[in-house]
């Protein structure tokens, strides 16, 4: 059984974590400003998914391979890495469909749904600043002689998706907000879309070309 007083110090480093904009930070605003306020929080939910994934692994075993293993660790980045740039460059080849989803002719249909909750879950369990934070820190907080030490994770890193989920929400409810600026013209709301692919493509990049673990 998890402790208040451990859950407590652990959720206040979660937030401390959260709080500084990374990778789930970039995507929902990019996906906000790109496809909308809907989107984004479609996206952050997916997000929250893939980071409590990532909790699963941790407690089953995954993070100790992850934290000793480059190998590993540098696969799981360069797939998040390659899915952001190829989201990216769908964002900037489909730009000038922004106006048409504003006037309904985009309809939100289960499948486009699923495709938005899918991209930010993906995206989730492959951010490498969370699945750093867990595979290290996480464990830290565990009470190993009162047992229960699969169970003991899975609460503790209850902690992060809802955190992330309330954060990235408000980022994603204010670039939606920005977004609606942008919208009062077509021209904008194509530079605002493609600015957004770009952000996406970049973050791609960044997420590649980094060697830390952190």
């Amino acid at each position: 059984m998890v402790s208040p007083s451990h859950f407590a110090a652990f959720a206040a480093l979660v937030f401390v974590m959260v709080i500084v904009p990374g990778p789930s930070v970039l995507f929902t605003v990019s996906r906000a400003l790109s496809a909308g306020r809907r989107d984004a929080l479609l996206t952050v939910a997916g997000n929250a998914a893939g980071v409590y994934t990532q909790v699963v692994a941790v407690a089953f075993g995954m993070g100790a391979l992850v934290r000793t293993s480059a190998t590993v660790f540098t696969v799981i980045k360069l797939a998040g890495a390659a899915y952001l740039v190829y989201l990216g460059v769908q964002a900037i080849r489909h730009r000038r469909k922004l106006s048409e989803a504003l006037t309904g002719a985009v309809p939100a249909t289960a499948g486009r749904t699923a495709a938005v909750l899918r991209d930010g879950f993906v995206v989730g369990f492959a951010n490498p600043k969370s699945i750093v934070f867990l595979a290290a820190v996480l464990p830290q907080f565990v009470d190993y002689p009162a047992g229960g030490v699969v169970v003991q994770i899975l609460v503790l890193g209850i902690a992060l998706p809802v955190v992330a989920l309330v954060s990235d929400s408000g980022w994603a409810l204010v670039a939606g907000a920005a977004r609606a600026w942008f919208a009062r013209s077509p021209r904008r709301l194509e530079l605002v879309g493609g600015t957004g692919g770009l952000v996406m493509i970049g973050l791609g990049a960044g997420l590649a070309l980094n060697g830390r673990r952190d």
